[in-house]
């Protein structure tokens, strides 16, 4: 019966979402399970060395498009100090779709969702995030969140090569962690007034 219990509340237990800089999203590639029955969780493996099944970023939405009539779609990018966000919502995520029909290009943004890598037939590779909540911030949001965000990566780095999911980044990856920190300082630097 204890684990019974146990294995449910496993499987209710929401992931944290990471902080995670556009720029070091981008070169995630290597998606997996957790485990092997269909409602195992899904992470992205990023290449600072830590999983994640869920992340929370913040940035100023640049561009919103709706697709579909009947089916309704919407594409959204979202842009940090370091690059872009490539947002979705369709059906499965109406309160993400109501939430993105109200709000503007140029507004800051502040969105949970979860990563998803997708490989073409041609062999390219696409990382976007399926949203589950989007609201809008102000701009001071959005500094504290890449104050943040460079802390959790600088962490990550420090730690690099030294638990297992660090270790399977670095065998995957073939990142230059002196260059992932300059990454965050061209993302800190972006912010000075």
């Amino acid at each position: 019966m204890n684990a019974e219990r146990q294995s449910k509340n496993r499987q209710f237990r929401r992931e944290p979402a990471r902080r995670v800089f556009a720029a070091e999203l981008r070169e995630a590639r290597l998606q997996f399970k957790d485990g092997d029955d269909e409602k195992s969780p899904s992470f992205v493996l990023l290449p600072s060395g830590e999983r994640c099944n869920r992340i929370f970023l913040v940035g100023k939405m640049t561009q919103k498009d709706k697709r579909g009539d009947q089916n309704v779609f919407y594409t959204v990018r979202v842009e940090d100090p370091s690059g872009m966000f490539f947002i979705n919502a369709g059906s499965y995520q109406e309160e993400a779709m109501r939430q993105i029909r109200q709000i503007e290009p140029g507004t800051f943004v502040a969105v949970i969702g979860k990563p998803t890598v997708r490989t073409t037939p041609d062999g390219a590779v696409f990382i976007s995030v399926r949203a589950e909540t989007v609201i809008p911030v102000d701009e001071a949001t959005s500094l504290t969140w890449v104050l943040d965000a460079a802390a959790r990566t600088l962490e990550r780095l420090d730690h690099y090569g030294s638990t297992d999911d660090s270790r399977k980044a670095r065998e995957f990856y073939t990142i230059d962690p002196v260059r992932q920190r300059q990454m965050v300082y061209d993302a800190l630097v972006r912010i000075q007034p």
